[in-house]
């Protein structure tokens, strides 16, 4: 069975980046896809900045992306980047650990102006990482969610068609897999 993996660079569990991430599961859910999270910052903090390849959190969060058909990366922008602690779990990955994989982002950021950071931060990190086959992905800006009572997100119609698209990207990319 195709797997997906669902790779959350934010050091903020409560961010509006788990809007998106939520709004994703849901729907991967209704149509009956598995999937794992791997929240990067829960992972040992030493394991991480030491690159401790044989660390146990590592090694299964490492085994996670190596058994996925998809990865779906999603961090917040910084300074024009993804997440430092993003890119310090993608330093533990095997040279070729996307090899194969269908990759798609999903970044938020506090404006529009950091939309390119896709394109020059994170696809550079990841054809290092010998990925080959994107997604169109999604950038969306934090005035497209807003928080709403229990902790929950409320997402803008332009955003749930963006996301929607992405993942019929998705569902298309695990049937074809599947089929052959």
């Amino acid at each position: 069975m195709p797997q997906v993996v669902i790779l959350n660079g934010s050091p903020n569990p409560g961010s509006r980046l788990t809007g998106i991430t939520q709004y994703v599961e849901s729907h991967l859910s209704k149509e009956g896809i598995s999937f794992n999270h791997i929240t990067v910052a829960s992972l040992p903090a030493e394991d991480l900045i030491h690159a401790r390849f044989d660390s146990p959190a590592i090694v299964e969060a490492s085994s996670l992306v190596e058994s996925a058909d998809v990865v779906i990366i999603a961090s917040p922008v910084y300074k024009a980047s993804f997440t430092g602690v993003l890119k310090t779990f993608l330093d533990l990955l095997p040279q070729k650990g996307l090899s194969g994989k269908f990759v798609t982002p999903l970044f938020i950021g506090g404006t529009i102006a950091h939309l390119l950071s896709i394109d020059y931060a994170l696809k550079p990190v990841l054809s290092a990482l010998n990925a080959k086959h994107f997604g169109s992905g999604v950038y969306a800006t934090d005035s497209q969610i807003a928080r709403v009572d229990n902790g929950e997100f409320e997402l803008n119609e332009e955003l749930q068609e963006r996301l929607n698209s992405s993942v019929a990207e998705i569902i298309e990319e695990l049937k074809f897999r599947k089929n052959r």
